[in-house]
Protein backbone atom coordinates (compact mmCIF):
# COMPACT_ATOMS: atom_id res chain seq x y z
CA UNK A 1 0.00 0.00 0.00
CA UNK A 2 1.24 3.18 -0.89
CA UNK A 3 1.35 6.47 1.30
CA UNK A 4 -0.71 8.73 0.26
CA UNK A 5 0.13 12.43 0.72
CA UNK A 6 -1.50 15.69 0.65
CA UNK A 7 0.76 19.12 0.19
CA UNK A 8 -0.34 22.52 1.63
CA UNK A 9 1.99 25.43 1.43
CA UNK A 10 0.95 28.62 0.21
CA UNK A 11 4.12 28.50 -2.47
CA UNK A 12 2.91 26.69 -5.45
CA UNK A 13 6.48 26.54 -7.40
CA UNK A 14 7.39 24.96 -3.55
CA UNK A 15 4.39 22.42 -3.94
CA UNK A 16 5.27 21.57 -7.33
CA UNK A 17 9.09 20.79 -6.71
CA UNK A 18 8.23 18.39 -3.66
CA UNK A 19 5.39 16.81 -6.22
CA UNK A 20 7.80 16.40 -8.55
CA UNK A 21 9.96 14.77 -6.08
CA UNK A 22 8.11 12.29 -4.07
CA UNK A 23 6.31 11.20 -7.13
CA UNK A 24 10.01 9.51 -7.77
CA UNK A 25 9.00 7.73 -5.05
CA UNK A 26 6.84 4.42 -6.38
CA UNK A 27 5.91 3.99 -2.38
CA UNK A 28 4.26 7.91 -2.12
CA UNK A 29 0.86 8.65 -3.82
CA UNK A 30 -0.13 12.82 -3.75
CA UNK A 31 -3.35 12.34 -3.58
CA UNK A 32 -3.83 16.47 -3.64
CA UNK A 33 -2.79 19.97 -2.81
CA UNK A 34 -4.02 22.82 -1.36
CA UNK A 35 -2.95 26.66 -0.98
CA UNK A 36 -4.22 27.71 1.87
CA UNK A 37 -4.88 26.05 5.51
CA UNK A 38 -8.79 26.57 5.06
CA UNK A 39 -8.65 24.74 1.64
CA UNK A 40 -6.02 22.19 3.32
CA UNK A 41 -8.36 20.94 6.14
CA UNK A 42 -11.83 20.77 3.25
CA UNK A 43 -9.52 18.62 1.16
CA UNK A 44 -7.44 16.68 4.04
CA UNK A 45 -11.32 15.35 5.02
CA UNK A 46 -12.15 14.24 1.43
CA UNK A 47 -8.93 12.48 1.00
CA UNK A 48 -8.49 11.22 4.16
CA UNK A 49 -4.29 11.22 3.09
CA UNK A 50 -1.65 9.07 5.79
CA UNK A 51 0.46 12.21 5.71
CA UNK A 52 -0.17 16.00 5.69
CA UNK A 53 3.16 18.25 4.40
CA UNK A 54 2.29 21.58 5.77
CA UNK A 55 3.54 25.07 5.95
CA UNK A 56 3.65 26.83 8.89
CA UNK A 57 3.01 30.50 8.19
CA UNK A 58 0.72 30.52 5.76
CA UNK A 59 -2.31 33.99 4.85
CA UNK A 60 -5.58 33.17 6.46
CA UNK A 61 -5.85 30.38 8.60
CA UNK A 62 -2.41 29.30 9.47
CA UNK A 63 -0.88 26.01 9.33
CA UNK A 64 -0.70 25.79 13.21
CA UNK A 65 -4.36 26.25 13.10
CA UNK A 66 -5.24 24.01 10.47
CA UNK A 67 -3.37 21.29 11.16
CA UNK A 68 -4.98 21.13 15.34
CA UNK A 69 -8.44 21.12 13.17
CA UNK A 70 -7.11 18.16 11.11
CA UNK A 71 -5.64 16.09 13.87
CA UNK A 72 -9.17 16.40 15.94
CA UNK A 73 -10.94 15.46 12.93
CA UNK A 74 -8.31 13.26 11.60
CA UNK A 75 -6.98 11.16 14.35
CA UNK A 76 -4.93 9.07 12.22
CA UNK A 77 -3.70 11.24 10.23
CA UNK A 78 0.08 12.39 10.44
CA UNK A 79 0.58 16.24 9.98
CA UNK A 80 4.05 16.88 9.72
CA UNK A 81 4.96 20.75 9.76
CA UNK A 82 7.03 21.71 6.26
CA UNK A 83 8.73 25.34 7.08
CA UNK A 84 11.83 27.73 7.31
CA UNK A 85 10.95 28.38 11.08
CA UNK A 86 13.66 27.69 13.38
CA UNK A 87 11.78 29.07 16.27
CA UNK A 88 12.27 27.06 19.41
CA UNK A 89 8.67 28.59 20.31
CA UNK A 90 7.19 27.67 16.80
CA UNK A 91 8.29 23.80 17.33
CA UNK A 92 6.99 23.07 20.80
CA UNK A 93 3.52 24.49 19.75
CA UNK A 94 3.61 22.85 16.60
CA UNK A 95 4.20 19.37 18.82
CA UNK A 96 2.44 20.31 21.74
CA UNK A 97 -0.94 20.94 19.23
CA UNK A 98 -0.60 17.32 17.88
CA UNK A 99 1.69 17.13 14.81
CA UNK A 100 3.50 14.24 14.29
CA UNK A 101 6.70 15.86 13.50
CA UNK A 102 8.41 19.37 12.42
CA UNK A 103 10.98 19.95 9.70
CA UNK A 104 12.70 22.27 7.98
CA UNK A 105 12.35 23.72 3.87
CA UNK A 106 16.16 23.26 3.26
CA UNK A 107 15.73 19.53 4.04
CA UNK A 108 17.68 16.82 2.22
CA UNK A 109 15.63 14.75 -0.07
CA UNK A 110 16.57 11.28 1.68
CA UNK A 111 15.64 12.61 5.16
CA UNK A 112 12.11 13.92 3.96
CA UNK A 113 10.96 10.86 2.21
CA UNK A 114 12.51 8.89 5.76
CA UNK A 115 10.76 11.39 7.59
CA UNK A 116 7.05 10.54 5.82
CA UNK A 117 7.90 6.79 6.10
CA UNK A 118 8.34 7.27 9.79
CA UNK A 119 5.54 9.50 10.53
CA UNK A 120 2.99 7.70 8.30
CA UNK A 121 4.37 4.63 10.84
CA UNK A 122 3.56 6.45 13.88
CA UNK A 123 6.85 7.25 14.97
CA UNK A 124 7.65 11.35 15.46
CA UNK A 125 10.26 13.01 13.25
CA UNK A 126 12.12 16.16 13.97
CA UNK A 127 14.71 18.32 12.01
CA UNK A 128 18.03 17.34 13.67
CA UNK A 129 19.06 20.97 14.12
CA UNK A 130 15.52 21.64 16.10
CA UNK A 131 16.45 18.83 18.42
CA UNK A 132 18.74 20.45 20.71
CA UNK A 133 16.29 23.69 20.80
CA UNK A 134 13.49 21.55 21.96
CA UNK A 135 15.16 20.24 24.64
CA UNK A 136 16.66 23.86 25.55
CA UNK A 137 13.34 25.42 25.64
CA UNK A 138 11.91 22.79 28.30
CA UNK A 139 14.54 23.13 30.43
CA UNK A 140 14.96 26.55 30.22
CA UNK A 141 11.39 26.90 31.28
CA UNK A 142 12.14 25.37 34.59
CA UNK A 143 9.46 22.93 33.97
CA UNK A 144 10.60 19.77 35.49
CA UNK A 145 8.51 18.82 38.62
CA UNK A 146 7.00 15.67 39.75
CA UNK A 147 3.03 14.71 39.14
CA UNK A 148 0.61 12.59 39.82
CA UNK A 149 0.93 11.06 36.68
CA UNK A 150 4.51 10.30 36.17
CA UNK A 151 3.89 8.56 39.39
CA UNK A 152 1.50 6.25 37.98
CA UNK A 153 4.03 4.84 35.36
CA UNK A 154 6.26 1.36 35.47
CA UNK A 155 10.02 1.34 35.74
CA UNK A 156 10.16 -0.03 32.36
CA UNK A 157 7.13 2.67 30.84
CA UNK A 158 10.24 5.60 31.93
CA UNK A 159 12.31 3.58 30.55
CA UNK A 160 10.22 3.43 27.13
CA UNK A 161 9.70 7.18 27.63
CA UNK A 162 13.62 8.37 27.77
CA UNK A 163 13.84 5.91 24.30
CA UNK A 164 10.62 8.09 22.81
CA UNK A 165 12.53 10.98 23.79
CA UNK A 166 15.52 10.97 21.84
CA UNK A 167 13.66 9.86 18.91
CA UNK A 168 13.86 5.75 18.65
CA UNK A 169 11.48 3.73 16.87
CA UNK A 170 9.64 0.69 18.43
CA UNK A 171 12.30 -1.88 16.72
CA UNK A 172 14.99 0.39 18.31
CA UNK A 173 13.11 0.58 21.69
CA UNK A 174 12.41 -3.24 21.69
CA UNK A 175 16.25 -3.51 20.91
CA UNK A 176 17.40 -1.64 23.38
CA UNK A 177 15.41 -2.88 26.76
CA UNK A 178 15.23 -6.21 24.84
CA UNK A 179 11.88 -6.89 24.79
CA UNK A 180 9.23 -7.86 21.70
CA UNK A 181 8.19 -5.23 19.62
CA UNK A 182 4.83 -5.65 20.58
CA UNK A 183 5.42 -5.08 24.51
CA UNK A 184 6.77 -1.87 22.76
CA UNK A 185 3.36 -1.07 21.58
CA UNK A 186 1.75 -2.18 24.98
CA UNK A 187 3.96 0.43 26.98
CA UNK A 188 2.99 3.05 24.32
CA UNK A 189 -0.85 2.74 24.66
CA UNK A 190 -0.11 2.75 28.62
CA UNK A 191 1.81 5.85 28.87
CA UNK A 192 -0.24 7.91 26.64
CA UNK A 193 -3.53 6.87 28.96
CA UNK A 194 -1.88 7.42 32.23
CA UNK A 195 -0.87 10.62 31.07
CA UNK A 196 -3.80 11.51 28.59
CA UNK A 197 -1.81 11.99 25.57
CA UNK A 198 -2.46 11.59 21.96
CA UNK A 199 0.49 11.15 20.41
CA UNK A 200 4.25 9.74 20.25
CA UNK A 201 5.48 13.20 19.61
CA UNK A 202 3.35 14.30 22.58
CA UNK A 203 5.05 11.68 25.38
CA UNK A 204 8.63 13.29 24.03
CA UNK A 205 7.55 16.64 24.92
CA UNK A 206 6.49 15.35 27.75
CA UNK A 207 9.83 13.32 28.88
CA UNK A 208 11.42 16.65 28.64
CA UNK A 209 9.63 19.22 29.84
CA UNK A 210 9.05 16.95 33.38
CA UNK A 211 12.95 15.79 33.12
CA UNK A 212 12.24 11.75 32.22
CA UNK A 213 14.33 11.92 29.05
CA UNK A 214 17.28 10.90 30.62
Amino acid sequence: MSIRILLVDDHSLFRSGIRLLLQRNPEFDIVGEAADGLEGIKRAKQLKPDVVLMDLNMPGLSGLEAMQLIVEDLPDTAVLMLTVSEEAEDLTTALKSGARGYLLKNIEADYLTQAIKRAAAGEPVIAESMTAKLVMQFRSGNNVSSTPEREKLTPRERETMVCLARGESNKEIARNLDVAESTVKIHVQNILKKLNLTSRVQIAVYAVEHGMDK
